[in-house]
């Protein structure tokens, strides 16, 4: 497995603001969703049932070059950037017939939590060896 993946979505009317396009927050949602899916490609899962393990969300960027509009088609495409013993950080670009839309990153970070908080820990080996080394879409 390598640590990318493609995510073919269109756009609903829900997503969009006054202006007729895409509201800007959508894009991290379009991110994350890519990312959820790329787990379960991958044979994992971001939140199992009853774990103990978080991955929040550390920073993320996005920047705009194309708007999306209302039944648009578009590709995210999302992979990893980054892996430390505890974060991951992902790149993403959505394209909608091959042109680049937008871009962005998301670092998360692995923490194990507690009824007394979080607190960082490594990522665990079987999410690590779940995805391959980074490879740009």
């Amino acid at each position: 497995m390598t640590a990318t993946y493609t995510l073919r979505r269109r756009v609903q009317f829900y997503e969009t603001d006054v202006a007729g396009i895409v509201h800007f927050s959508w894009f991290f949602r379009y991110m994350e969703e890519a990312e959820h899916a790329m787990w379960r490609a991958a044979g994992v899962s971001i939140h199992p049932p009853s774990s103990d393990i978080g991955w929040p969300r550390i920073a993320s960027t996005f920047e705009f070059q194309r708007p999306l509009r209302f039944e648009d088609e578009f590709d995210v495409h999302i992979w990893i950037d980054d892996m430390t013993k505890r974060t991951i950080r992902y790149a993403c670009e959505l394209k909608k017939d091959g042109e680049q839309v937008a871009s962005g990153t998301m670092t998360i970070a692995c923490v194990q939590k507690s009824p007394s908080g979080m607190r960082s820990i490594e990522i665990p080996s079987a999410v690590a060896q779940a995805f391959g080394p980074a490879e740009t879409a």
